[in-house]
């Protein structure tokens, strides 16, 4: 994993053709995996379209601001890495801003003010009167706790431990998946992207770190992801 990170560094700087074709592929992929995680049904092809500006007859208003809000999150992020940015609540409740813009302008980048259950696993997140002190803690581990850790291990943690918390009404996921890639792209990894075809793995093992503490697959999972990523970027540039 770090030879092939250290393999892609040697051609950075990329081009610029090229830096915005791969972050074009990337922006289409995510912004589409991601939200057919959370049962958008807007295809990869109808992504692409409408990240493009067209409108999808028999689609909702909501798949498509899900798609357009996804971009400006990412781009967000890469802005926020391109400023060196360390990771904070601000930065964490404006991501999700940007995610619910428009959709549900009550609760963007606001933490939850009832309490929730997520359908289908075991864990329960905390009641919503916790959710500040949570989210301080994590912010508290990220900055001392985890340091010691491998980037990828690092960002599975901040993954996997916001999720827990659960600390917004809706947008979670999304909002996870940023805050990964935020940690791998700050440390060098090209971003990853959790497909929707992996989806019961990918709930799986976050449950399990969930309620057991064990982290050991997801980190496995998201693992085998960089590397993928890393083949995918090296294949391009060579």
């Amino acid at each position: 994993m770090d030879s092939l990170k250290e393999a892609i560094d040697k051609h950075r700087p990329f081009s610029k053709g090229l830096a915005k074709s791969l972050q074009e592929k990337l922006i289409v992929e995510w912004t589409y995996n991601s939200n057919a995680i959370e049962g958008n049904t807007l295809t990869l092809t109808e992504t692409k379209v409408v990240l493009e500006g067209i409108t999808i007859g028999g689609k909702s208003m909501v798949e498509h601001l899900e798609a357009i809000n996804h971009r400006e999150a990412i781009l967000f992020v890469e802005e926020l890495i391109s400023n060196k940015a360390s990771l904070s609540e601000w930065l964490i409740k404006n991501i999700h801003a940007l995610i619910l813009k428009g959709i549900d302008n009550n609760n963007t980048g606001k933490y939850r003010n009832e309490n929730v259950v997520i359908s289908g696993a075991k864990h329960i997140p905390p009641k919503h009167y916790e959710v500040g002190d949570l989210m301080q803690k994590l912010i508290g581990e990220y900055q001392n706790e985890w340091k010691v850790f491998h980037p990828v291990v690092r960002a599975t943690l901040l993954h996997g431990e916001f999720v827990k918390i659960h600390p917004f009404i809706d947008g979670n996921g999304r909002t996870s998946r940023l805050l990964l890639n935020f940690e791998l792209m700050k440390n060098g990894h090209p971003p990853i992207i959790i497909k929707n075809e992996e989806r019961a793995r990918y709930y799986d093992v976050i449950d399990l770190a969930h309620t057991t503490k064990n982290y050991d697959p997801f980190i496995k999972l998201v693992s085998e992801l960089v590397v993928e990523s890393e083949k995918l970027w090296l294949s391009v540039l060579d």
